[in-house]
């Protein structure tokens, strides 16, 4: 087995349970906005369909095609208009909230902060690499209790490159100090955190949950973040 030294770990749906805690906030603010007064009887179909949208908006934003600010509100005004809500202001006041509210939620994926103790312990130096917002991440970061773990936070909208891109990898590698061959890339976005790693020549891990199934080349796949005791 390769020796590392240096891990960079995807934060949302990797570390920080995108899904519950994200969940969990739009289940508030339906409330807070009221939306059963306009129509929207159903918040876990609501729910759904935001997700498939806030997916397709991600991969705009990730190809440049859509800014920071614009997928923020689309994404709850295309939703809305599915259900039939055209009211103005509805969209922005939800963006607004869900920037608010959601980082702050502490739900962290199964195993993670027991693998992260272990990996600390066995001496291993530690990053985050992710897409996310930088106001948005490091509020997640603290209120989770992941900050002491990480020794650099790097962030694409800071360095202007976004995963999958090399450059991102590369600049990690750079403000980081590690090299290739002794570090490993940890996520569970298969183009953005594995396919952007293997173009930048540094292994990767796959976080596979989900377990669904691909034609990847991986250097290792796992299901379960306690895995990685076996792998590292």
């Amino acid at each position: 087995m390769k020796t590392y030294k240096h891990l960079f770990f995807d934060l949302d749906r990797t570390l920080w349970h995108f899904d519950r805690n994200s969940e969990e906030t739009l289940q508030e603010i339906i409330l807070e906005q009221r939306l059963h007064d306009y129509g929207v009887s159903d918040s876990t179909a609501f729910i759904r369909e935001y997700r498939k949208i806030n997916e397709m908006c991600w991969a705009q934003y990730r190809k440049g095609e859509l800014d920071k600010e614009s997928l923020r509100v689309i994404r709850f005004s295309r939703v809305l208009e599915q259900h039939g809500v055209h009211t103005p202001g509805i969209a922005e006041r939800m963006a607004e909230r869900y920037v608010e509210v959601s980082p702050t939620k502490t739900v962290l994926c199964d195993g993670a902060m027991d693998v992260l103790e272990y990996l600390k312990g066995r001496g291993y130096v530690m990053h985050i690499i992710t897409n996310g917002f930088e106001e948005v991440q490091f509020v997640k970061l603290n209120n989770s209790g992941l900050s002491p773990f990480f020794q650099e936070v790097i962030i694409s909208e800071r360095i202007g490159f976004k995963k999958p891109h090399p450059k991102a990898f590369e600049f990690a590698l750079r403000t980081s100090g590690a090299l290739q061959d002794e570090s490993i890339v940890i996520g569970d976005d298969l183009e953005a955190d594995v396919g952007g790693a293997r173009k930048a020549g540094i292994d990767q891990i796959y976080y596979n949950p989900e377990r669904l199934t691909h034609e990847e080349v991986i250097t290792h796949e796992i299901a379960h973040l306690h895995e990685l005791r076996d792998l590292l």
